[in-house]
């Protein structure tokens, strides 16, 4: 199963942008989007049929024009799970599920912390998922989470660790939060099969940072330990760029 994962910073945006054509050619069984910006109603659903994605699903957020995520499938899900059933999480549409056969893959937008407001609903945020992921992962042992994490785990992730450590997204307690989230049972694909640095998924739109590959590593596939010798790829596709991050992928045998 080939799974990509997309912070598409807007999916009207990325239509006007390539992304049919780019999707066509990247020819994933399931992607991810984050931050779709757009409610169902908002779109023309035919396009993503006729691209081969009849099975799509969308959870946006109550504010328009705001976060918001979705599930394209070219196989048809057992069943989908919109939210998380926790009002405080699910008002800003982050969490959608698609269970297959043999795996479940999430769709995950995490909060950014722009703001002190914002950071204290991030780490609240986090503390809820993680309680969350520990029930679900005891009835859907089998997990793949995409997404925008918003958190750089290691300095490899990030092009200046030392000038941002004050900065939301590489905060020690954020940092510290992901490594937990890593240790309670999951793998991060990309660096299972990666260690190289200079590897990120956003750049600023600011002082030309992604020309300068000054990036940050926000996105991760989070693969269930229990199907960790099943990850048989993992990278990621810098050369799309219909949004501020760039797309993810990883295969799974399945």
């Amino acid at each position: 199963m080939k799974i990509i994962s997309y912070n598409v910073n807007g999916i009207r945006a990325a239509l006007n942008k390539g992304f049919i054509d780019w999707l066509k050619s990247a020819n994933p069984d399931v992607i991810c989007l984050q931050e779709i910006k757009a409610l169902k109603e908002q779109l023309d659903l035919d396009i993503f049929a006729k691209a081969g994605y009849k099975y799509n699903y969308w959870f946006s957020a109550q504010k328009k024009g705001y976060s918001g995520v979705a599930i394209l499938s070219k196989i048809e899900p057992n069943h989908v799970a919109y939210g998380t059933g926790i009002a405080s999480m699910d008002f800003e549409g982050r969490n959608l599920r698609a269970d297959f056969d043999g795996v479940s893959v999430m769709s995950l937008y995490l909060p950014s912390g722009t703001n002190d407001a914002r950071l204290d609903h991030k780490f609240e945020y986090m503390d809820m998922f993680q309680d969350y992921i520990n029930t679900l992962k005891k009835a859907i042992p089998n997990l793949v989470i995409c997404g925008d994490y918003n958190i750089c785990h290691q300095e490899i992730d990030i092009h200046n660790p030392n000038g941002l450590s004050n900065v939301s997204g590489f905060l020690p307690a954020e940092r510290k939060w992901i490594g937990g989230f890593i240790n309670s049972g999951f793998t991060d694909s990309f660096r299972h099969l990666n260690k190289e640095p200079n590897n990120y998924t956003w750049w600023s739109y600011r002082a030309n940072s992604r020309a300068n590959n000054k990036g940050w590593r926000l996105d991760y596939a989070m693969v269930s330990n229990h199907i960790q010798e099943k990850i048989k790829r993992a990278v990621i596709l810098s050369d799309a760029v219909h949004s501020d991050h760039c797309p993810i992928l990883v295969e799974i045998e399945n």
